[in-house]
């Protein structure tokens, strides 16, 4: 009895400081640096990943006092909002958080698989409310931007676990830029990326296993990368660079052990490539 008392109190306590994880959000900075340069600008995008209303222990205030200060360009949402319709009416609180963060290249979004938990109407209300925030949804295809007289080709990837990626019409079309920005939801993609150019991309879903411990050992079943423990933080493919977020929030029950959530913040250089310069001359 009093054994079992004490395996009790020792489980409530894991518990809460398991939940107690999920609000001890952790601001992570990524520099991405370009070969040497004569012209060259940075652009500074802000990520959020795996928001999973349904769990989630940081409030749109707290994102907001988190990142006021910062001077953001670009906001990248990398799928996983959330999965049931219920929830749909909590989403516009966080929306209006990134407005006011006022990027100064808008606000792009793409799905990914919990979303596709949602059929029909509800996820047409979904990418409705997206869209209605300034948030612009991106399914297979691509915007070419202008930053500081740099030509930036955005990619959006639909979910590749679902079988939503389509990379030949993501790509089709590309023109000839001087960088191309990758963002999509399941990093797995980028195993399919050696014909497609990338310079670097940005993805979520794995939560870095979420109760990362001794070892996210189910997160096997989620593809090549899992099985390779890549499952969160920057990593090469074909000598380009991809990060892995580990989300803002949780599925499942609302725990974390071995993991944070996470917002981050992405600094990256873009230089003049000989390919736009001489497209453009």
């Amino acid at each position: 009895m009093f054994i079992g008392m004490i395996v009790i109190l020792f489980l409530f306590i894991g518990l809460f400081k398991a939940y107690k994880n999920t609000k001890d959000v952790n601001l992570k900075r990524i520099e991405i640096k370009c070969k040497e340069s004569k012209s060259q600008t940075n652009l500074k995008i802000l990520q959020i990943s795996d928001m999973h209303l349904e769990n989630i222990s940081i409030s749109p205030e707290k994102i907001y006092h988190t990142l006021k200060d910062e001077k953001i360009d670009l906001i990248a949402l990398t799928g996983d909002y959330l999965d049931r319709k219920r929830t749909l009416n909590k989403l516009p609180g966080y929306l209006k958080v990134f407005q006011k963060l006022d990027p100064s290249y808008g606000i792009y979004a793409v799905f990914g698989n919990h979303d596709y938990v949602l059929k029909g109407k509800s996820f047409d209300k979904l990418e409705e409310i997206l869209n209605d925030y300034d948030c612009k949804t991106m399914r297979n295809e691509y915007e070419l931007l202008s930053v500081d007289g740099h030509s930036i080709n955005l990619i959006g990837i639909d979910d590749y676990g679902t079988g939503k990626s389509d990379l030949v019409k993501s790509y089709k079309g590309l023109p000839v830029s001087d960088y191309n920005l990758v963002l999509t939801h399941d990093p797995n993609i980028v195993l399919e990326l050696n014909q497609s150019h990338f310079d670097y991309l940005l993805s979520g879903h794995f939560h870095n296993g979420q109760i990362h411990w001794p070892k996210p050992f189910h997160l096997a079943k989620m593809g090549k990368l899992a099985r390779q423990k890549i499952v969160q933080g920057l990593h090469h493919m074909y000598e380009k660079p991809f990060y892995i977020s580990e989300g803002l929030g949780q599925t499942g029950i609302n725990i974390r052990v071995g993991s944070r959530p996470e917002m981050t913040i992405h600094e990256v250089e873009i230089a003049k490539s000989k390919a736009s310069s001489n497209a453009a001359s």
